[in-house]
């Protein structure tokens, strides 16, 4: 199983067969497929003795983006984390881009943080609107209500399951000019966004991103650059670099094709906190370290789907 596999450390003993785990596996295939850079760096990270094998890859975090309207966006999606035991933690507002979002301590430090987000639809011009609501308004009722969020094959299902029609090209075209996030979630969907290697657990010098970088462009690997390659949290303490997406070539309604914005893979190096900063590194666990995120980076993150990065 690829996405245990990479959650697991190799120190602890993970239960691989809990339901949380089993969607989170479902969700990775379907990643991984989509994104040729996950299998590409881990490969590569391989080669370089970085780890043995991707059970030694850490995975920081998770993202999902969604829609904000009724019966649907953050209200919906975090049921199905909240009833596996994970805890809402710190909102986060984005301005510009017509952004909220919150992030998702997971019950156990095996399992990766979860951030999702949703586009404040009713911020967006009027013609926008209407777009958005003439596929999302025939979501009549949360689908989450009617969801066994304990049987692990239904939960998987249910990412993978379109919940509107498929957008036509005009559609998607007219709200890419507005909001590229609206455009990204529109076709597709509850996708998930990206995971994030955990480059501080990484051996010397690749627990940093300066290092971890140069090694990304050696072997192809493209940058998100809006804000620069590391995005650096206020304190200090959170970095944060992405890859720019990886295309798709999506089949629109009337059978019209367009290559597009996927998904992508973040890389994320927490420093510790001033009080454990003369921990030895051997000693230093996830609670020792900078927690949660950082609006600025994160709003730079988001551009990893943009043409801006795609278009370098």
């Amino acid at each position: 199983l690829i996405f245990i596999n990479i959650l697991k450390r190799t120190s602890m003993q993970f239960q691989s067969n809990t339901t949380m785990t089993q969607i989170l596996d479902a969700l990775f295939a379907i990643y991984a497929e989509r994104v040729p850079d996950v299998r590409k760096i881990t490969a590569a990270m391989v080669r370089k003795g970085m780890v043995a094998s991707q059970s030694e890859i850490i995975n920081d975090h998770i993202a999902f983006r969604t829609m904000g309207v009724p019966n649907l966006g953050i209200a919906s999606f975090e049921k199905i984390f909240l009833a596996h035991g994970y805890q809402r933690m710190e909102f986060y507002h984005f301005e510009a881009k017509k952004l909220d979002a919150y992030w998702f301590a997971p019950p156990t430090s095996d399992l990766p943080r979860v951030f999702i987000s949703e586009l404040k639809v009713d911020q967006l011009s009027e013609p926008t609107q209407k777009i958005i609501r003439s596929y999302t308004d025939t979501v009549t009722a949360d689908p989450v209500d009617h969801l066994n969020v304990n049987d692990a094959t239904a939960v998987a299902t249910y990412f993978q399951t379109p919940l509107w029609e498929l957008p036509s090209l005009e559609d998607y075209e007219l709200l890419l000019a507005e909001s590229e996030y609206a455009a990204w979630v529109i076709y597709n969907r509850y996708y998930l966004n990206h995971y994030t290697i955990s480059v501080h657990d990484l051996p010397k010098p690749y627990n940093q991103l300066e290092s971890f970088n140069s090694f990304l462009k050696e072997i192809g690997i493209q940058l998100n650059t809006s804000g620069g390659e590391i995005k650096i949290s206020g304190d200090q303490l959170l970095r944060q670099t992405s890859s720019v997406a990886n295309t798709v070539r999506a089949s629109f309604a009337n059978q019209e094709s367009k290559v597009i914005a996927g998904s992508y893979v973040e890389f994320a190096e927490r420093s510790p906190l001033p009080e454990f900063a003369d921990l030895p590194a051997a000693e230093l666990r996830r609670e020792h370290r900078r927690e949660g995120f950082e609006t600025a980076n994160a709003d730079r993150i988001f551009e990893s789907t943009f043409i801006s990065q795609l278009k370098k």
